[in-house]
């Protein structure tokens, strides 16, 4: 009996977990004018935050570039507008004991928007200063439920992050829609890293605004 039980919940969390974010199946949204011109990450300075498996920086850019163009490479107003991603810090959830010690993994980057018809005004055309940072966490499916520590691979993990980052990024410009000549939308608050259990209680130490890594043994990758 209760094993059946057992099963039947993991089929209910299974139906109602949240979708992995998929350009090729997502509407596209109301973005204007909004055309993708260069498309910029920069992963070099990114920090491990907490336990996390190690991923090679420049394969990670490769990654999180072409989610990047599959999302907004879509779009084809008027104009051309500039993306940079700076890569602040990732965790790519280490296997643990499951609910209780499994945390999600999860990517924080810094995000800069510019206008290309606005380059030679004094701001370079640079439509948010500072950079609008946004804290990204891996989105549950059937295979995730109890940590993707446990069922996957930190090459999915990384591609789950990624379609989830330029899904936020996207957000990020619905939410200043004037850019682009459409309504915004309002804003949501920013995820909880030490919720999510990918960081210690207590949220990540910052210094000058930037993310600096807790020093913790390696684990396996």
């Amino acid at each position: 009996m209760y094993i059946k039980r057992f099963l039947s919940l993991l089929a209910v969390l299974a139906l109602s977990a949240c979708a992995v974010a998929n350009p090729d199946t997502d509407p596209l949204v109301d973005l204007g004018d909004f055309r993708l011109g260069h498309n910029v990450v920069v992963t070099k300075n990114a920090q491990k935050i907490g336990p996390s498996r190690t991923f090679d920086l420049e394969a990670m850019d490769v990654v999180l570039t072409e989610a990047m163009q599959k999302r907004f490479g879509r779009y084809q107003g008027d104009k051309l507008y500039h993306i940079g991603v700076n890569v602040d810090g990732y965790a790519l959830a280490v296997p643990g004991v499951p609910v209780v010690l499994s945390p999600k993994s999860a990517i924080v980057v810094s995000v800069t928007v510019w206008d290309d018809a606005a380059g030679n005004e004094e701001s370079g055309g640079k439509l948010n200063d500072p950079p609008r940072q946004l804290t990204v966490l891996e989105q549950l499916d059937g295979g995730t439920i109890f940590g993707s520590g446990l069922t996957r691979s930190k090459e999915v993990q990384l591609d789950n992050l990624a379609a989830q980052m330029a899904a936020a990024v996207e957000r990020f410009l619905l939410e200043n829609g004037e850019w682009f000549g459409v309504t915004p939308i309002e804003a949501l608050p920013e995820p909880d890293l030490a919720a999510a259990g990918s960081v210690p209680e207590g949220g990540l130490p910052v210094v000058d605004g930037e993310i600096i890594a807790t020093p913790l043994p390696e684990p396996d990758a």
